[in-house]
């Protein structure tokens, strides 16, 4: 019978455990604003789209149909037209968080002004 140490049975854990986080999903943040509104003010680690290019250019993400998709404009207003316009597509994970300050509460994210 072969003896395994606590730390050694620690140190397997701690190794599967991050080994899981490399595989997890993914939320993608997509920041469905104008050009000039995102030069303005935008959060960091966030794709940019247009809603008027989502459709042609959401593909370029090369993300699978169920991602994690958040998308947000000034209001929510663009963000909703997005996440049809996603929807339509056959994504099926996407969820309009509303206006950039919201998305910020949640992402918690810095912004580049």
């Amino acid at each position: 019978m072969i003896k395994i140490s606590k730390i050694a049975i620690a140190a397997f854990l701690a190794i599967s455990l991050s080994a899981c986080s490399l595989f997890a999903p993914q939320t993608v943040w997509i920041d469905v604003r104008t050009a000039e509104e995102y030069q303005e003010d935008h959060i960091l680690n966030t794709e940019h789209i247009p809603h008027v290019d989502i459709v042609a250019q959401i593909a370029d993400l090369n993300l699978d149909m169920d991602a994690d998709i958040k998308v947000f404009c000034r209001s929510g207003v663009r963000a909703g037209i997005a996440l049809t316009a996603l929807e339509e597509l056959g994504y099926t994970n996407v969820e309009n968080v509303g206006g950039i300050a919201d998305a910020r509460e949640v992402i918690g994210g810095n912004s580049v002004r």
